[in-house]
């Protein structure tokens, strides 16, 4: 899949895909919603992003790792803030966004509304 030139760009864009919640695969096995990198002319790599709702639950993941701990488990400040944070990523856009998150935070639907009207009200 890729030559000696073209290794320091995968390592470089990895971080990115992973973060993204994304899977590199080889660029002649892309699919018609797939980006495809290029690195000096070449095409190196693909990158399938994943569906909108897949993401959320990577975003969750991820803030769990960092947090250390459930998002069930933080305070209502702290969960206040993981709300905040996800508004600003634009996960309420996504179908039961807000379901999904309420889950991950251990609060009802109503507390989601209300921290996010808390913040609109500010």
């Amino acid at each position: 899949m890729t030559g000696a030139g073209e290794e320091p760009f995968i390592a470089a864009v990895k971080p990115l895909v992973d973060a993204i919640g994304g899977e590199m695969v080889p660029p002649d096995e892309a699919g018609q919603d797939d980006v495809v990198l290029s690195w000096e002319g070449a095409d190196v790599v693909a990158v399938r992003l994943p569906q909108l709702a897949d993401s959320l639950d990577h975003i969750l993941a991820a803030l769990e790792r960092r947090q250390g701990m459930p998002l069930a488990d933080l305070d209502r400040r702290a969960k206040q803030e993981v709300v905040r944070m996800l508004e600003a990523r634009g996960a309420f856009s996504v179908r039961h966004g807000v379901e999904t998150v309420a889950g991950a935070l251990g609060v009802s639907r109503f507390t989601v509304y209300n921290y996010l009207n808390r913040e609109k009200g500010a």
